[in-house]
């Protein structure tokens, strides 16, 4: 057994030390959930931190879709990405919409706007973009085409948290945007999510629908769903959030190594950084090219081999999963783009804790040092 692999990520985890307060103030308050004093505070300091409007926390990220679908009374189609997690399709699924699977950019593998007119009908209600691997969508160019047609833009922001597109908050962008709070992401609460919110009284709607329904202590104005995120994750994501500033600028670091010792080796490519963005480089994707001496699933294997376990984020392609399979848009001629980049993606380990050694020895075996 391979001592101390090293994954993909592994959540930032700070000192128990300072945890402890806040398990103190929990226990004294005696309240556990339900909008606690945590739970407010989480809000306002996210509100602030990421500079958008109003944030409404969920326990967990998928819930957020849900409700994000939700309140905005969306049915019949929605157009999204073959390649994303299966929460993004999933969230469709649950409140029996049928999901239209359109290509992506060949750059930076977001939903092409180029491909998205083709597939409007009229059962077309939304679009829901993934900002993949936190690069920002088209927006400009997904938000003309909803313009055009009358269609709410729901974003898929689980990979974007404190992401800044030309000079403001990417999650200011569309009806709504969604956020997880998973522990492998940059910003985590253990499991946790977000919606952002553009005013009050959406904010105000979407609290009702994260409690039952529940509009004040006998009022029941939706069927709602138990959504809410307790008390002590957001006591976790409050001293998160002191953190992440730090957490993100080693990210950046480990990425500037990775190009460093990666740049030139045949049949690896590298991840364009997206321009007038303020990244938070919450993943590290290459492809790994026909060129290269080893097939992508041979450099997965070999590379688990020596202890490192990085991931194929995303391999399947959502439509390529029983439940979507059927579906007309998920044929392979309708996302050859899509597959492409599935077949050939392979995310590596980027983490605040991974050490410039550890990224040195992953690097030396893409390089095709095995011993």
């Amino acid at each position: 057994m391979i001592q101390n692999p090293i994954y993909v990520t592994q959540p930032y985890m700070p000192p128990l030390e300072e945890f402890i307060p806040y398990l103190q103030q929990i226990w004294g308050s005696k309240i556990l959930t339900n909008n606690g004093p945590m739970h407010k505070n989480l809000e306002q300091e996210l509100v602030e931190y990421l500079n958008v409007p109003e944030v409404a926390l969920f326990a967990n990220g998928t819930l957020a879709l849900l409700t994000a679908l939700q309140v905005l009374r969306i049915s019949g189609e929605v157009i999204t990405t073959p390649f994303s997690f299966v929460a993004t399709a999933h969230s469709l699924f649950w409140h029996s919409i049928k999901p239209v699977f359109v290509d992506i950019d060949p750059q930076i593998f977001n939903l092409n706007p180029e491909k998205i007119e083709a597939a409007i009908t009229p059962r077309t209600t939304a679009i829901m973009p993934v900002h993949v691997y936190g690069k920002p969508c088209d927006v400009e160019n997904i938000q003309r085409i909803a313009d055009s047609y009358g269609l709410k833009v729901i974003y898929d922001a689980a990979h974007a948290f404190g992401v800044q597109y030309k000079g403001q908050s990417l999650l200011s962008h569309g009806d709504l945007s969604t956020l997880s709070f998973h522990a492998t992401k940059v910003f985590n609460t253990f499991e946790g999510g977000a919606i952002i919110c553009p005013n009050a009284k959406t904010k105000q709607q979407i609290n009702d629908l994260k409690n039952f329904g529940f509009h004040d202590e006998t009022t029941v104005v939706a069927p709602g769903i138990n959504a809410k995120m307790n008390e002590v994750q957001a006591a976790f994501g409050l001293l998160q959030l002191k953190h992440v500033d730090q957490a993100i600028a080693r990210r950046e670091e480990i990425d500037r190594l990775y190009r460093k010792e990666l740049e030139g080796i045949e049949g690896i490519t590298l991840p364009s950084l997206p321009e007038d963005t303020k990244y938070n480089y919450t993943y590290f994707p290459v492809l790994v090219e026909k060129e290269y001496p080893l097939t992508r699933d041979g450099l997965n294997n070999r590379l688990r081999e020596h202890g490192i376990i990085p991931r194929r984020y995303f391999y399947p392609l959502i439509s390529e999963f029983p439940m979507y399979r059927g579906l007309p848009s998920a044929t392979s001629q309708n996302l050859p783009v899509a597959h492409k980049v599935a077949e050939s993606v392979l995310c590596l380990p980027i983490y605040p804790a991974l050490a410039d050694e550890e990224v040195a020895k992953i690097a030396s075996l893409i390089q095709g040092n095995y011993t």
